[in-house]
């Protein structure tokens, strides 16, 4: 899209592209870090104040759930919501990747991600962030991918994997996080 600036003066606001594309990032993921309750099919967790019944104080940001159940579901509800902000964007999923790089903590909701993670009691919630945020991600540029190819050769393109795919994977991965027997159903 044209811009209509110079091109020098988009440097003026900010030091450099890898800056530029951490700030892009941080805005699509802008309305995430405001969520008090995360809700969706399956989730019965919440992250916010809200969730004072089940939850115990966390300094940082606000209430985090106190059993793995609560956990895993507030862990599951946060993947979605990232993805459902993202998968309408074009190229998104690149422009979080990098900025995830280039400034890990500089978005806000993948912090929250570690955070509740780490409340939930995973090992590794670093590690386990970068897993599920991997899947997050893969899954945006995938069905982006697949949208692009059949807008220019419908009968190329393989068929989409959408939501229903999202949704397994996902809890899979929480599967072998959170140490259950599969609640993954084979689609």
């Amino acid at each position: 899209r044209e811009l209509d600036v110079q091109v020098g003066a988009l440097y003026w606001h900010v030091k450099s592209k890898q800056e530029l594309l951490v700030g892009v990032a941080a805005r699509l993921l802008r309305g995430l870090d405001e969520i008090d309750e995360l809700d969706g099919p399956g989730d019965t967790g919440r992250s916010g104040p809200s969730a004072s019944e089940d939850a115990t104080p966390d300094a940082d940001r606000g209430a985090v759930p106190r059993d793995r159940a609560a956990g895993r579901a507030a862990v599951a509800g946060l993947a979605k919501a990232i993805r459902s902000a993202l998968v309408n964007v074009p190229d998104s999923a690149e422009v979080v990747q990098v900025a995830q790089s280039l400034q890990p903590d500089a978005l806000e909701p993948l912090n929250r991600l570690r955070s509740l993670l780490d409340s939930a009691g995973i090992a590794h919630p670093g590690w386990a962030q970068h897993l599920v945020m991997n899947h997050v991600l893969g899954s945006i540029a995938a069905a982006q991918e697949a949208a692009r190819l059949a807008a220019v050769d419908p009968t190329a393109a393989a068929e989409p994997l959408g939501e229903d795919a999202f949704d397994w994977g996902l809890q899979a991965i929480l599967d072998g996080l959170f140490g259950t027997a599969s609640t993954a159903a084979r689609p």
